[in-house]
């Protein structure tokens, strides 16, 4: 089976096609049909030689993901899909616009797909998309729909691609963050594969502010993202105060502690010069009283950070209840009075199953992935 253009950066491809006797530059070309045109097969880079076309048309994949199934909300601005993978294997994304509005609302850089905003302000019209990086999720968090299913794979490059593509055919998409199905600092090279195509000149040509990289917390991932020397944001889901409770919710933290990662996440803020956010999920009667937030404060007071606060969207986990209004917003009160930045994330697509993962459990389980489409690629 050919491989994908997209798993190759743009270095290889310009040595590829300079191997087939071809002027580098065709690489660009290629990479401009792709990402600027939307192209999906050789045979629409019309501005070159019909052999070389042929020859990509033999050497590479270019064919975007098929769409299982799609589902919209929040008046047609909020699109998730699910997308096969071949195999059996589907990974979910979602698109968020958000229109210019006089007291505008920024993308809150929540854990899953279901990221919402929050009240900080915002300028501009943007359309975000939630991209995952795994199919499935070996972190285990007891809260999460896509920890439940365990982890079947890493995406390759252009996998992760695939789902802005998909998007950014119909839309120019000015955010992209990585907080869907997997934890994308355990998928690194192919993560960071993705983002310099996202970045690039000859690729999508997007902001490095305008992407954010989410972590259930992997040390020697994030010290490495530091020195990529790249502009991206950080979200470090911490979900509790105190490190016995934190392996509780997350079982997989194993020795890393919050101490740990507040200093990581500090380090991070000095070489990149970049506000880290903290995810907290809020759970009923589990992490969500006022002296846990007061516990919190201290841990990370002095940090230039923020919180955003996420009340928890059932999915997964038996018995866990999602708080009250009240309770959420005494909690953000109480970071608030300790000189904590907090928000609460205003969520979008509920009523899809935008949820990390939901959409992907719900079709499985309903078995509406037909044979054919499972053994496709």
């Amino acid at each position: 089976m050919p491989q994908h253009l997209l798993d190759h950066s743009l270095d290889e491809l310009e040595t590829l096609f300079a191997e087939w006797g071809e002027p580098r530059f065709r690489a660009r070309q290629v990479a401009q049909w792709v990402f600027n045109h939307g192209a999906t097969s050789a045979e629409e880079m019309t501005n070159l030689p019909a052999a070389l076309r042929a020859r990509i048309a033999e050497a590479f994949d270019i064919a975007p993901l098929p769409v299982i199934t799609s589902r919209l909300a929040d008046d047609g601005a909020t699109t998730k899909l699910l997308l096969d993978l071949g195999g059996g294997d589907a990974v979910e994304a979602v698109r968020m616009d958000y229109d210019p509005d006089p007291n505008p609302l920024t993308l809150s850089p929540a854990k899953g797909p279901e990221a919402g905003r929050s009240a900080n302000a915002g300028a501009h019209d943007r359309t975000t998309v939630c991209v995952s990086t795994q199919v499935g999720c070996a972190m285990g968090c007891v809260f999460c729909a896509t920890g439940q299913q365990g982890f079947t794979r890493n995406l390759r490059p252009s996998e992760i691609l695939a789902q802005v593509l998909h998007f950014a055919r119909e839309r120019r998409v000015t955010n992209v963050v990585f907080m869907g199905m997997g934890e994308p600092l355990a998928n690194y090279a192919s993560m960071m594969r993705a983002i310099r195509w996202m970045v690039a000149e000859d690729g999508l040509n997007m902001r490095q502010r305008g992407i954010t990289v989410s972590t259930v917390g992997l040390l020697p991932g994030i010290r490495r993202l530091a020195d990529e020397g790249l502009q991206v944001g950080l979200t470090v889901s911490l979900h509790a105060p105190d490190d016995e409770l934190r392996r509780q919710l997350i079982p997989t933290a194993g020795g890393v502690t919050i101490d740990q990662l507040v200093e990581a996440s500090r380090e991070y803020i000095e070489k990149r010069g970049r506000r880290v956010t903290f995810a907290y999920a809020l759970l009923e009667g589990v992490n969500d009283a006022p002296e846990q937030a007061r516990r919190l404060a201290q841990r990370i007071r002095g940090i230039q950070a923020h919180v955003n606060l996420i009340p928890y969207n059932p999915t997964a986990g038996a018995g866990l209840r999602r708080p009250s209004r009240d309770r959420v917003r005494a909690f953000q009160r109480e970071l608030q009075a300790a000189g904590i930045n907090a928000t609460v994330r205003i969520e979008r697509g509920v009523e899809i199953a935008a949820a990390c993962g939901q959409l992907r459990t719900d079709v499985m389980a309903q078995g509406r992935i037909p044979l054919a489409v499972r053994t496709s690629r």
